[in-house]
């Protein structure tokens, strides 16, 4: 399965995680609210939804059984299919929830995966902006080379998209770098109101994991 492919049914099931939805309203959830699959067809929608119900993470509801709100009425007064996520479905999305391997860092995936962060485990979460401030922080290097080699040799226009590359990758290092400081204030405040919390910060240690590093107690160097 290609990354596209595993991100669109994170994305699928996270949305019916949610609620039921028919595919047309499935289709707008995606293209509105996770714009990387920016336009996505039918063509990508149903065979995705076709895979889920054949492994058995989602089911097809009868129209005249589909939870009756304001959408899902219009929806089977059209006798449109309903979707719904089965038990299996929802351990293997909180299964996926718990994945922060660079597959979660690409530009591709990294969008639906920041917008279900709201169920993922705080450790998690700062993985995946961990090792996405990793992968661009790389990409600013290349960039700066680039640009460096190619300053005499590019016309006007080329050099204003490098800059506007360099610039835009710039932005979204420093915000990541402002919520990867929320999480560990967060994590170091979690930790000391749990119990021995408060013995491990006065020894200096504000690990939330075994394996977690050692944060700062104050990471903006701010009285």
């Amino acid at each position: 399965m290609s990354r596209r492919s595993a991100t669109l049914e994170l994305a699928v099931l996270g949305l019916l995680h949610d609620a039921p939805m028919h595919g047309y309203e499935l289709r707008k959830r995606l293209n509105a609210v996770l714009g990387v699959f920016r336009p996505l067809s039918y063509g990508t929608l149903y065979p995705c939804l076709r895979g889920l119900l054949e492994r058995g993470w989602i089911r097809e509801l009868p129209a005249s059984s589909a939870p009756r709100t304001g959408r899902q009425t219009a929806s089977a007064r059209r006798g449109r299919i309903v979707y719904e996520l089965t038990p299996d479905g929802k351990d293997h999305f909180q299964a996926l929830l718990t994945e922060a391997g660079p597959a979660a860092w690409e530009d591709d995936s990294f969008d639906v995966h920041f917008a279900f962060f709201a169920r993922t485990e705080q450790t998690v979460r700062l993985r995946i902006l961990e090792g996405r401030r990793s992968r661009l922080e790389e990409r600013l290097d290349q960039f700066r080379k680039a640009a460096q080699r190619g300053r005499e040799r590019v016309d006007a226009w080329t050099a204003e998209l490098q800059r506007h590359g360099l610039e835009s990758t710039e932005r979204e290092v420093r915000w990541l770098s402002e919520l990867i400081d929320s999480e560990r204030r967060a994590a170091n405040a979690r930790s000391r109101h749990t119990p021995g919390g408060r013995d491990r910060a006065a020894h200096g240690d504000h690990r939330t994991t075994p394996d977690h590093p050692k944060f700062p107690e104050n990471p903006d160097n701010k009285e």
